[in-house]
């Protein structure tokens, strides 16, 4: 995105330089205002300057085009495609894709479901100063592998009424996984602290000094062919990062399709794409305090996966 700043040159830079005077106006860097000389971007009283070096004099007219200074705002893009299950005037729930990253990140910037949301709910950039600015509405999350619900405040009182029952844990995320090999008992708890990997960064892991963490599972599934398969019903009481996919790993049976956490690689499922999907949401109306329940059957890849299996 393009700044475009409409300037006059001050009695006090009378005679220098114009790309000093730029920087010296702008309070932008050398290196940026000869990127917007050679581009053609800077105007002296209507007419383009290419040379640094031109002298100005007081009272001209200076138009000059910048990159935008990145306050870590996000812009819209109405070309992400959004699945909206359920829309009130405090909240939204979409239908997230298995290829979306839910915010801005290190690794993407452009492309992402909250870009999507801008373009559909302008009313949620507001929100932007009552948190991170390049997560507006984001009271949780969802790995870009995985698909499904994933509820986002588009009020004020819908963010605070959000966040203070994600911090309460009174939200209810249940998900579907399909696991590697049998898991043996039919319900279960991991409860294991949670915190960055020592041996990879951008990883998580089982550690003695992490966050508390606790996973919920009931067996739903056994399948034997074409590998051994547990489909599993997962609810998290808790939600660090990966939390699912790192609990499963730690006792034995790691998400399908999950690179990092795990060594199956199912050809019928998507690089990247990991299966599990968060099939039900339930939280309390920020306004009303009624129970809003939402479901989502498997998504075409998953569905087909539980299909093809066979006990």
């Amino acid at each position: 995105m393009t700044e475009r700043l409409d300037l006059r040159v001050p009695e006090a830079l009378a005679g220098e330089r114009v790309d000093r005077v730029v920087a010296t106006l702008t309070e932008r860097s050398r290196a940026e205002v000869r990127a917007a000389l050679e581009a053609g971007g800077v105007r002296l009283d209507g007419a383009a300057v290419t040379r640094g070096a031109t002298p100005v004099a007081a009272g001209q007219r200076l138009e000059v085009d910048l990159p935008a200074r990145d306050d870590g705002t996000v812009a819209p893009e109405p070309a992400v495609a959004v699945t909206v299950v359920l829309e009130d005037e405090d909240f939204v729930v979409v239908d997230k894709a298995p290829e979306l990253v839910v915010h801005p990140g290190a690794g993407q910037r452009e492309g992402t479901l909250v870009a999507g949301l801008l373009a559909r709910y302008p009313e949620i950039a507001a929100l932007a100063p009552l948190g991170e600015p390049e997560r507006p509405g984001i009271v949780h999350r969802l790995d870009k592998g995985t698909s499904g619900l994933l509820v986002v405040a588009r009020s004020a009182t819908g963010l605070a009424s959000l966040r203070e029952q994600m911090a309460t844990r009174a939200v209810s995320r249940t998900y579907t996984a399909f696991v590697q090999g049998h898991v043996a008992e039919d319900r279960g708890v991991v409860d294991a602290p949670i915190g960055r990997s020592a041996r990879q960064p951008t990883a998580m892991a089982v550690r003695g000094d992490g966050r508390p963490a606790r996973t919920r599972y009931r067996v739903r599934a056994r399948y034997d062919a074409p590998y051994p398969v547990t489909e599993l019903e997962v609810e998290l009481e808790t939600g660090r990062t990966h939390q699912i996919r790192v609990h499963l790993a730690s006792i034995g049976h790691p998400v399908v399709n999950d690179a990092r956490y795990g060594h199956r690689r199912d050809a019928r499922l998507a690089e990247g794409r990991v299966a599990l999907h968060a099939s039900a949401l339930a939280f309390s109306h920020p306004r009303t305090g009624e129970t809003v329940r939402v479901t989502r059957e498997l998504p075409g890849d998953l569905a087909a996966l539980r299909e093809g299996a066979s006990a």
